[in-house]
């Protein structure tokens, strides 16, 4: 299985998702904090998916 580099738009949106869990978890929007996890892991899963199938 080989793996390709995810396109531009997803590494952003899968940067932006990270960060701005990064940015709940140590308290700059607290109101959001039970988010924190999921944004991360999404950010996460994203990357993963976009490595793993073409075209995206």
């Amino acid at each position: 299985m080989g793996l390709t580099p995810p396109s531009f738009p997803i590494f952003f949106i899968a940067t932006l998702a990270g960060g701005a869990g990064l940015a709940i978890r140590l308290g700059y929007l607290p109101m959001l904090a039970p988010f924190a996890f999921v944004l991360v892991a999404l950010a996460f899963v994203l990357l993963w998916i976009a490595c793993v199938f073409r075209n995206l």
